[in-house]
C-alpha cells in the first residue's frame, strides 16, 4: 500500500522525483491530495503495523524476557511515530516552523523506538530456533534504519535513502507477520 502510494500520488506532482523528494512532500501542506496521501500511505499502513506488533507481542514464546516484551512495545511505538507522520503533515514553505517540527520529531520517534526494539527482539529471540527468521531480519531491519536514517544521506539522494530505510521497516513487519511453525 506504501509503495502504491508512493508510485501514483508521485505521478501527479508535476515535477517530484522518486530519488531526490522526500516521501513527506507529497503530503504536505498545500500539495494536491496530501491528505489521501498520508492516509494511504502513513496512517493505514502504520495502523496495520501497530497491529503487526501488537499481533507478535501476544505470540511471543511462554519464555519470552523482558527483552522481547519491551522490543515488540518499541515496535509498537515505532508505528505510532509512521502513522504520526500522516497526521502532522511538514510545511514545505517553512521547514522550521512548529508543523514541521511536529513531522520531523514523529519521523524521529519512528526509526529511534525501531532501531532498540528491533535489537532487543533479536536479542530476545536469540536461541528460539522456530523464530530465527525474525530475529535475523530484526538484526537487519534495526542496521539498515539506522544507516538510513544517520548516515546514507550522505552517500546517496535523500529520497532514495529515506525509501531503503522505510522499505527495511515494511519489510521486516512482513517478516513479524509471519507464524513459526
Amino acid at each position: 500500500m506504501f509503495a502504491l502510494a508512493l508510485a501514483v500520488f508521485g505521478q501527479f506532482l508535476q515535477g517530484y522525483s522518486q530519488v531526490f523528494h522526500p516521501v513527506a512532500v507529497l503530503g504536505a501542506q498545500g500539495v494536491p491530495r496530501a491528505l489521501a496521501f498520508n492516509m494511504v500511505a502513513f496512517v493505514v499502513p502504520g495502523l496495520l503495523a501497530g497491529v503487526v506488533a501488537m499481533d507478535l507481542r501476544q505470540r511471543l514464546p511462554r519464555d519470552a524476557g523482558w527483552p522481547l516484551r519491551v522490543g515488540t512495545q518499541l515496535a509498537f511505538l515505532s508505528a505510532l511515530g509512521f502513522i504520526a507522520l500522516g497526521l502532522l503533515p511538514l510545511d514545505p514553505m517553512d521547514l522550521h516552523n512548529h508543523a514541521s517540527s511536529l513531522h520531523a520529531t514523529a519521523w524521529l520517534l519512528w526509526w529511534v523506538a525501531f532501531v532498540p526494539g528491533a535489537f532487543l527482539i533479536a536479542a530476545g529471540l536469540r536461541g528460539k530456533s522456530a523464530w530465527r527468521r525474525l530475529a535475523r531480519a530484526s538484526v537487519a531491519a534495526a542496521l539498515l534504519v539506522l544507516a538510513t536514517a544517520l548516515f546514507a544521506v550522505e552517500l546517496m539522494p535523500a529520497g532514495l535513502a529515506q525509501r531503503l530505510g522505510y522499505a527495511a521497516w515494511l519489510g521486516w513487519l512482513c517478516v513479524a507477520a509471519w507464524r513459526p511453525r
